[in-house]
């Protein structure tokens, strides 16, 4: 029994590690969309991104097909009320991690096209000043889906 657990543990390890994406200095783990109940104009896609590197980099941008817009955003309290807001970029110090996550930095997915449904993927293309482009195919998620332990370690 206990050889059963470890080799399941090391496969969804080897899982959560093949999904990470490097590209210059940075690496991109744990990306995830949340589904959209029918008829939802918006969405949201999350990820952790890491910079192992000396310099800082800087997300200037996102796209993706499924949506007329994408935005890069954060969470901000205004008077004791959670808004969201439009971000310029997102800064990725060196040496640092960078959650997006619900309640904080994330990218939404405006005017989607159709619902995002668990288990389908959303092609998304990430734009860094450094690190350049990189196109991910994101998982879709449960609406009621939270981000791992890791994502709520902000750096």
């Amino acid at each position: 029994m206990k050889y059963l657990l470890a080799t399941v543990l090391l496969a969804a390890s080897a899982l959560v590690s093949a999904q990470d994406i490097t590209v210059g200095a940075l690496t991109l783990s744990q990306p995830w969309v949340r589904a959209t109940p029918s008829g939802a104009k918006n969405g949201a896609a999350y990820l952790v991104v890491t910079n192992a590197g000396r310099g800082g980099d800087v997300l200037q941008s996102a796209s993706s097909p499924v949506a007329g817009v994408v935005e890069l955003h954060t969470h901000l309290h205004d008077n004791g009320v959670m808004r969201m807001r439009q971000v310029p970029e997102i800064v990725i110090p060196a040496q640092q991690k960078v959650a997006l996550q619900p309640g904080g930095l994330h990218i939404m997915l405006i005017d989607l096209k159709a619902p995002l449904k668990v288990g389908d993927t959303v092609p998304l293309t990430l734009r860094f000043e450094t690190a350049g482009s990189v196109q991910l195919d994101v998982p879709v998620k449960a609406v009621t889906a939270m981000p791992m332990q890791e994502m709520s370690n902000r750096h």
